[in-house]
């Protein structure tokens, strides 16, 4: 286990490769690790010059912008909490984040899609024009632009740097000797399917420790190049990505905002070595009608994880995008984020049917739901989860914190079950479990085998009530372009192959989903919009 801070991981790791690349956009810039280090010291001297203290919580708003990366590893050297923000948010996420996390210093880009995220800060704190403080916000301290231009009562990311240069080496040392491993450094906000998002604290230790053991898992190296087209703002984008690399000396090879066509622009002008995504994004990609002009043969290892992994996805990407090492991870935030990993030599059925088995140091048990009895392997329950990588616990939410981790124990509410190998596998949600006529259905199950018609692109499988069954099971499918199908050609597909009660009752074909900002699919709004369709 590695007792150390982001700051100490990225010195050494400076000192080992000064001129390896670090970070490098396709567009530009580009820094080496010598250069990476310079900048993140500059920026971190410039935030102890703005006033940034030890445990301060400091967010940061924008996409996979370069000043993100310099955050995360510039707030970690001077102590403080780097507070994640959702892209998607608009003002009522973004008031109740900034109010919930005590926030003191916010960084924000000029807008993201179709949200400008300055006015959007204007209309939640009017009082930062005229540079006053406000009633709504106590802690709240100012508001810095990462961009050229200049906006009323904000500093922009430039100030900071000319700020850094009024404070010397031996201050910035000062202060990161200082430090804790096991202080808290990151506070990302859950997605809020159930309630209010909730602020997970972790800290240098979870997270330096959780990279570590997951580019061990990818064979990561100074070697390699890592295309990261997943966003910043979430566990897999900001541990198992930009930290990983970091630890391991890698490169980091951004996309700004994820498009299937960018990434494969990246993986072949950059040759990459390895590419992050959700298996949408892996969709997408080999859909792409350019997918035959680009140059995959650099690729050889990565992690398709954030959702699960449709068995003929994983063998495509191994195939067609020449991943042969890909692996799947599966975890969630309040856990570093990952709890099991297959590994790049596993027997090719476990690599693609199975999350692996849990990682060092971690322990895994599969217990009946709400309760802590052990189930016996093969037997589907909720996974629970042990290890150094548990976060400290919600912000503030100390009863919320008391349900999630009990003895130690943080509990998912995933639905898997272990075989006798000691192999994980993921079969949905405790609460996407479908029961129908007294019989258990898997959505998990009807999705791989769903995936197999060869006119299906995706597919997502939600239960929705029934009068006389309890639940009845619903299919979305999107077709691939220029395919079509009818329901019943569907059903009748399902009927000669898979058991009667698990053939979808009603069949909605789709053009899109409902997604997060961090590219998962949202069942519980598959489950509203079928609801609404059928009346119930």
């Amino acid at each position: 286990m590695i007792e150390k801070t982001l700051g100490e991981v990225l010195d050494e790791t400076a000192g080992k490769y000064p001129n390896n690349d670090a970070l490098v956009y396709l567009d530009g810039p580009r820094y080496t690790y010598k250069e990476f280090k310079e900048i993140v010291d500059r920026t971190a001297k410039g935030l102890i010059k703005l006033g940034v203290k030890k445990g301060d919580h400091v967010a940061v708003w924008a996409y996979n912008v370069p000043e993100w990366v310099i955050l995360q590893f510039a707030t970690a050297k001077v102590g403080a909490v780097l507070v994640t923000v959702n892209t998607y948010y608009k003002s009522a996420e973004l008031e109740y984040l900034l109010k919930q996390s005590d926030t003191k210093y916010l960084f924000l880009i000029d807008k993201f899609k179709d949200v400008s995220y300055v006015d959007t800060l204007y209309k939640v704190m009017p009082e930062i024009k005229k540079g006053e403080k406000s009633s709504k916000f106590p802690y709240f301290e100012k508001a810095i632009f990462m961009g050229k231009e200049r906006f009323e009562g904000m500093l922009n990311f430039q100030d900071i740097l000319d700020m850094g240069k009024e404070v010397s080496d031996e201050e910035l040392n000062e202060v990161q000797n200082s430090l804790n491993p096991h202080d808290v450094v990151n506070m990302q906000y859950t997605s809020g399917t159930t309630g209010f998002p909730k602020g997970v604290m972790l800290t240098h230790y979870n997270i330096v420790n959780n990279a570590y053991w997951v580019g061990k898992y990818l064979d990561l190296s100074n070697k390699d190049r890592l295309c990261i087209p997943v966003p910043f703002f979430h566990c897999f984008g900001c541990v198992i990505s930009t930290l990983n690399c970091v630890v391991h000396g890698a490169t980091m090879v951004p996309v700004e905002i994820f498009d299937a066509e960018k990434v494969l622009q990246t993986i072949d002008r950059e040759k990459c070595t390895a590419v992050q995504g959700v298996p949408t994004m892996f969709i997408r990609e080999l859909n792409h009608p350019e997918f035959d002009k680009y140059d995959l043969s650099s690729l050889r290892t990565g992690i398709m994880a954030g959702a699960p992994c449709p068995v003929e996805v994983m063998k495509r990407v191994m195939e067609d995008m020449n991943a042969k090492e890909i692996t799947i991870c599966y975890g969630l935030t309040e856990a570093s984020p990952v709890i099991t990993q297959t590994k790049r030599d596993d027997p090719i059925e476990k690599r693609v049917e199975t999350v692996g088995k849990p990682l060092p140091h971690i322990e895994v048990k599969i217990v009946e739901p709400g309760s802590h009895n052990e189930l016996p392997p093969n037997t589907p329950g909720e996974l629970i989860a042990k290890g150094y990588s548990i976060m400290k616990g919600y912000y503030k939410m100390p009863e919320a914190t008391a349900k999630t981790i009990v003895d130690g124990w943080l509990h998912t509410k995933d639905l898997a079950m272990i075989d006798e190998q000691g192999y994980v596998y993921i079969l949905g949600r405790v609460d996407d479990m479908i029961i129908r006529g007294g019989e258990n259905v898997y959505p998990r199950e009807i999705e791989e085998f769903l995936y197999r018609y060869p006119k299906i692109k995706e597919v997502q499988v939600v239960g929705v009530p029934h009068p006389e069954y309890g639940e009845e099971v619903v299919a979305f499918i999107q077709l691939k372009e220029g395919e079509e199908a009818t329901e019943e050609e569907i059903k009748q597909y399902c009927k000669e192959n898979i058991a009667r009660y698990k053939v979808p009752k009603y069949i909605f074909f789709v053009n899109e989903w409902p997604m997060t900002a961090s590219g998962k699919i949202q069942k519980f709004k598959l489950r509203e919009i079928a609801k609404e369709k059928l009346g119930r």
